[in-house]
C-alpha cells in the first residue's frame, strides 16, 4: 500500500487523540523543506508551535488537524509512502523523517516522508474550511443511508471503480479498498452504474460500509514492506482478511479460479473474474 486510505487515517486520528492530547510542544525540526512549503519557512513553523499545547485532533476527510491552544490548527496530510510516528527522542531517526515534533515531556511525534508529497503547516481556525475544501460522504465519521449512497452513485458516469476512488463522492477510498469492496458486493471494477439494479446497490453500500468498519476494528491493513503502521509502529491486523487486492494468481475465495489482475488507470485493479459481474 502506498497511501493511507480511509480505514488507517481514522486509526492514526484516534492514535494521536491518545497520545498527543495536551502535549506542549518545545522545538520541531524540519529537516526536510518540502513537507513544509506551506508553512512558509522553518523558522515560520517553529514561531508558531513552540510553547503551544495540543488541546483536540480530528479528521476531516483525509486531513488530520492538530487544533492549539494558540486557537490555530497544526494541519497534516499524509503522502505516497508516508507514516506518523510517536517516538522517543533518543530512537534513532527512520530515513525520510521530514518533521520531527518534541514535547516537553514524553517524547516526540515524527513525520516520515520519503516521497516529500505530505504536508505540514499552522492554518488559522478560519483557513482551514479552505484548505479542506469538500469532500464526499465519509463512511468513518456519518451514518449513511442505503438510499443516499445509492443516489449518489446513480448520478454518476463511468466505472465503478473510479467512482468508489473520487474522494468528491466518497471520502479516502482507494485502490486498496475499492477492490475489496467490489469484490464483497460481486460486482466487476468497470460497470456503469446506471445499470446497476436496486439489490446490486444495495450490495455495494452494505460491503463498502461493513468492510470500512471491519478494518478500523481490526486496526487498519498493512500490506508490503513500506505499508502502513500504527503511531506505535504496529502492522494492522486487517492485512491477513484482504480478499483480492495484490492476490492475483491466487485462488479465488469464492470461486475455483484465480483472482485475476488488470490494468486500471496508472495502476492496476485485481478481481474475481467468476463472482464479480
Amino acid at each position: 500500500m502506498t497511501m493511507a486510505e480511509l480505514p488507517e487515517l481514522e486509526i492514526l486520528r484516534r492514535d494521536l487523540d491518545r497520545e498527543v492530547v495536551g502535549k506542549k510542544i518545545k522545538t520541531v525540526e524540519a529537516p526536510s523543506a518540502a513537507t513544509i512549503k506551506r508553512a512558509g519557512s522553518k523558522k515560520a513553523l517553529l514561531a508558531r508551535l513552540e510553547g503551544t499545547k495540543i488541546d483536540s485532533v480530528e479528521r476531516r476527510g483525509t486531513w488530520l488537524l492538530l487544533g492549539l491552544d494558540s486557537d490555530e490548527v497544526l494541519m497534516i496530510r499524509l503522502g505516497e509512502r508516508a507514516a506518523l510516528r510517536r517516538n522517543q527522542n533518543k530512537d534513532a531517526a527512520e530515513k525520510g523523517t521530514a518533521v520531527t515534533i518534541t514535547f516537553t515531556q514524553h517524547g516526540q511525534l515524527r513525520l516520515v516522508d520519503p516521497a516529500k508529497v505530505s504536508e505540514l503547516f499552522v492554518a488559522t481556525a478560519e483557513e482551514v474550511g479552505e484548505v479542506v475544501g469538500t469532500f464526499g460522504l465519509d463512511l468513518a465519521a456519518e451514518p449513511v443511508s442505503w438510499t443516499k449512497f445509492g443516489e449518489m452513485v446513480l448520478r454518476q458516469t463511468g466505472k465503478l471503480k473510479s467512482i468508489l476512488m473520487d474522494p468528491q463522492i466518497l471520502v479516502g477510498i482507494g485502490p486498496v479498498y475499492s477492490d475489496e469492496i467490489l469484490f464483497e458486493a460481486g460486482l466487476r471494477y468497470d460497470r456503469a452504474p446506471e445499470r446497476l439494479s436496486t439489490q446490486e446497490i444495495r450490495r455495494l453500500y452494505r460491503a463498502a460500509v461493513e468492510i470500512v468498519h471491519d478494518s478500523i476494528k481490526h486496526g487498519g491493513a498493512t500490506i508490503g514492506e513500506d505499508g502502513f503502521r500504527t503511531l506505535s509502529g504496529e502492522p494492522g491486523g486487517y492485512g491477513p482478511m484482504i480478499n483480492v487486492y495484490g492476490r492475483d494468481g491466487e485462488m479465488s475465495p469464492r470461486a475455483r479460479g484465480p483472482i485475476v489482475k488488470a490494468k486500471f488507470g496508472s495502476g492496476y485493479t485485481y478481481y474475481c473474474e467468476q463472482t464479480q459481474v
